[in-house]
């Protein structure tokens, strides 16, 4: 039985969920971002636990097969930011409309009906968190960071980055840098 649930974006948020999973002694075959396959079909007290063990860390079991195909658009989002080394030969409405099998225009008009965002903004939110994470590993400075996320140049990622953060890349390293020194002196 397959079930999928909303909001689940990362690593972490996979971790979360098994064990939730776990607690409640419902065994499962596979644990992806936004799907879980359980080996046994749930009863209805067991689904409503789980949607409120779930609801309390900000995920959602999902219903409607419009919710459901928004969890893989996002999916499909989270691949191409995380884990997309190379540059795409296509654009990213494309992209996303050969990984769900779907129409680009009635997706980006049913993504903003149930996230209240534009995909493009959401892809760029993405990124930018990627970005922060980056800026956070000292090991690569915000010329190779732009590289890395198929930026056109570092003005373009600061421009992004300003938007939606409010800081400038180096700005934002900065700060991030006093923090943690402020953190190891009050140890």
């Amino acid at each position: 039985m397959k079930l999928y649930i909303k909001n689940m974006v990362c690593n972490r948020c996979k971790t979360t969920v098994k064990t939730e999973l776990d607690k409640l002694n419902l065994a499962y075959a596979s644990v992806e971002l936004g799907e879980v396959t359980i080996k046994k079909k749930l009863t209805s007290i067991q689904q409503k636990i789980l949607y409120s063990a779930l609801l309390a860390h900000g995920f959602e079991l999902i219903n409607s097969t419009k919710n459901s195909l928004i969890e893989n658009l996002k999916r499909a989002i989270f691949d191409l930011v995380m884990y997309s080394d190379e540059n795409l030969k296509t654009s990213y409405m494309d992209f996303l409309s050969l990984e769900v099998n779907d129409n680009f225009i009635p997706l980006n008009i049913l993504f903003s009906e149930i996230e209240g965002i534009t995909i493009e903004k959401y892809i760029i939110k993405q990124k930018v968190d990627l970005v922060k994470e980056l800026l956070g590993n000292n090991n690569l400075d915000i010329t190779e960071i732009a590289v890395k996320m198929h930026y056109s140049n570092v003005a373009h990622l600061s421009g992004e980055f300003k938007s939606i953060t409010g800081l400038t890349p180096s700005h934002f390293r900065q700060l991030r840098h006093i923090s943690y020194k402020n953190q190891a002196i009050s140890l």
